[in-house]
Formats: structure tokens, C-alpha cells, sequence
């Protein structure tokens, strides 16, 4: 088989595979996705918890300019809602009370406002889904954003629809509400974002690391299955790194995930949240179906029931912590 030279595929790592818009079931760098899945979560159970439910999310969400070391995403947040994405991972620069949206140095041409807007329109039109939002401070060191975020939300959202509690929700109690995961000090605005479990090995120095980073990838969707079952689960396969910008890491990362993915479709599991950069509507379709089935008896044997057993272990920590 053809190798590539170390030389070559560092080159590749910053130059991109190819020119061009791709559209495969793995990856999509393409101005919209190949179809639409806005209101999945209608058929998830009221009492199923947030923790039980396998969904996808995209890395910086808003990076759709900068060029290649910035872009993590092609979508605009509209379309990214409407195929099916319920985490969002944004970045906020805080200058003078002001929050724009930014990746880095690269200013992302949208502020924390028009991401709520989006998200409250969306959940106007689908109140049988939820959004998790994760909110970080970015290119600035203020450490001191609690106060603009929520002049944002009361100027641009809607206090009432947030998830006012550090308690993973169950469906009925997320349905129609912004659930923020706040990765910065303050009072409660909704869940801690370090409270779930993450694997974010984000730095991929070059492609020569795309196995180390597709392991992490791979250990951590593992252990979703048996881990805390009242923890929500984060992964992460996006990466970057000096001679590996976000477009040629997805292009190596994503079909391992989708391959992976398509070969446990049958085995009615909770993965938790998996977070893409550039993803595509097929993959975002398999994540979607992976949400916990109904288990009956078979050959007069009991099977113990999946979801039943989430929300008794739920329970069983909440009490005991």
C-alpha cells in the first residue's frame, strides 16, 4: 500500500486534503446539510433523563470565518439547530459589557445576542426539543462575564426558558429551554459545565496524531455506556494543532466516528453527547438513533429494561449523594 512521507502529510495537515466543498455522511463542509431533522427529540420519553439521551453537538460552534486554523463549522447555527444539533460550544470576547462571538483572534461577525435569538426562535417553532449551550470566555481575560451574560439573556432571551438548576433535567422538564453549561465563575445560571464528564483532547500538533487522538475518542465513547449514570457525557473529536487545522483533522476523525458508530447501531446504548467539528446529516442521523429503546420479554425471558434501569440509578445517586 501507498504511504505517505512524514514530510507530506504535515504539508497536508496545513494546506487541507483537498479544495473544494465535500459532502460525505461523515463529514460536510458544505453551506447546508443534506437534510433536516429538527424535532427528534419528540419521541424521547418525558421521564427519561437528559443524561439517558445520546445526542450531537458541534465544537465552536459559531467559527464559520477566520480561515482554515479558525473554521470548525460551514453551517450557520440556524441550520445547525434544524439538522439535529442540540449542544452548542460558544465563545464569547467580553469588552466592556460587550460579548461578540470569536475563535480566537478571528472575530466570528455575531454576538452573544444573535445566538439567543437563534436558539429561542428555534425552540418557539420546536418546544418539543431542548439546547445545551455551553458559554466561555474567549480571547479575553476578564474572568468576569456572569453580568453580561445574563443582560444578554434578559435583553435578547427569555429568563423563564432557561433550566434554572444545577440537576440534570429530565425531557419533560428540558422540552422548550435553553439548559446553559456555564464554563465561567457566578451564581447559577443553569448546569456546571465541568460537572459532566468530558474528553476534549483538542491539541493534535499534526496529523501524524490522529491515531492518538481518535483513541481518546474511542476510550471515552466506551465508557459512556456503564459510566455514572446521572452524569451527562461529553466527547469531543474535534482537534487542531500547528500542522493539523480543524478541516483536515474531521477529515481523518470523522469516518473513524461514523464507522464506529454505525458498527454498535444495534446495541441500544447511551453515548452521550458527541461533539463534531464539520459533521454531516448522516452522522448526526446515526447519533440521533441511538436513543435508548423500549426492551421486551423474548422467549419468556425478562430483559432487564434500559431506561428504567437510567432513571432507578438516577435516583439511587441522587439519594445518596
Amino acid at each position: 500500500m501507498f504511504k505517505l512521507l512524514p514530510e507530506l502529510v504535515l504539508l497536508l495537515g496545513v494546506v487541507g486534503f483537498s479544495f473544494g466543498a465535500i459532502q460525505r455522511p461523515d463529514y460536510d463542509d458544505t453551506p447546508n446539510p443534506e437534510f433536516l431533522n429538527p424535532s427528534w427529540m419528540a419521541s424521547i420519553p418525558d421521564d427519561q433523563p437528559l443524561s439517558a439521551v445520546t445526542m450531537p453537538g458541534t465544537h465552536n460552534t459559531m467559527s464559520l470565518y477566520g480561515g482554515v486554523y479558525a473554521e470548525c463549522q460551514t453551517w450557520n447555527l440556524t441550520s445547525q439547530l434544524q439538522a439535529g444539533v442540540r449542544y452548542l460550544d460558544v465563545r464569547v470576547r467580553h469588552v466592556n459589557g460587550n460579548l461578540t462571538i470569536h475563535h480566537g483572534v478571528s472575530y466570528q461577525w455575531a454576538h452573544f445576542g444573535h445566538v439567543l435569538e437563534g436558539v429561542f426562535d428555534f425552540l418557539h417553532e420546536y418546544p418539543s426539543e431542548t439546547v445545551l449551550m455551553r458559554v466561555k470566555e474567549e480571547f479575553s481575560e476578564t474572568n468576569n462575564i456572569y453580568g453580561a451574560v445574563v443582560d444578554f439573556i434578559h435583553h435578547y432571551g427569555h429568563w423563564d426558558l432557561l433550566w434554572h438548576s444545577r440537576l440534570v433535567p429530565t425531557m419533560a422538564e428540558a422540552r422548550g429551554k435553553l439548559i446553559i453549561l456555564q464554563d465561567f465563575t457566578g451564581p447559577d445560571l443553569g448546569m456546571r459545565y465541568g460537572s459532566l464528564d468530558i474528553a476534549d483532547a483538542w491539541k493534535v500538533p499534526s496529523l501524524l496524531n490522529l491515531e492518538e487522538k481518535w483513541q481518546s475518542v474511542y476510550k471515552h465513547l466506551e465508557a459512556a455506556p456503564s459510566g455514572n449514570m446521572a452524569q451527562i457525557f461529553l466527547t469531543y473529536s474535534s482537534g487542531a494543532g500547528v500542522f493539523a487545522h480543524p478541516r483536515a483533522v474531521a477529515k481523518g476523525i470523522n469516518p473513524q466516528l461514523y464507522e464506529y458508530l454505525q458498527a454498535k447501531t444495534d446495541q441500544n446504548q447511551r453515548l452521550g453527547i458527541i461533539c463534531m467539528d464539520f459533521p454531516a446529516a448522516p452522522i448526526i442521523q446515526t447519533i440521533i438513533n441511538f436513543q435508548l429503546r423500549e426492551v421486551v420479554k423474548t422467549n419468556k425471558t425478562d430483559v432487564k429494561h434500559p431506561i428504567s434501569y437510567f432513571r432507578y440509578m438516577v435516583k439511587h445517586f441522587a439519594a445518596n449523594n
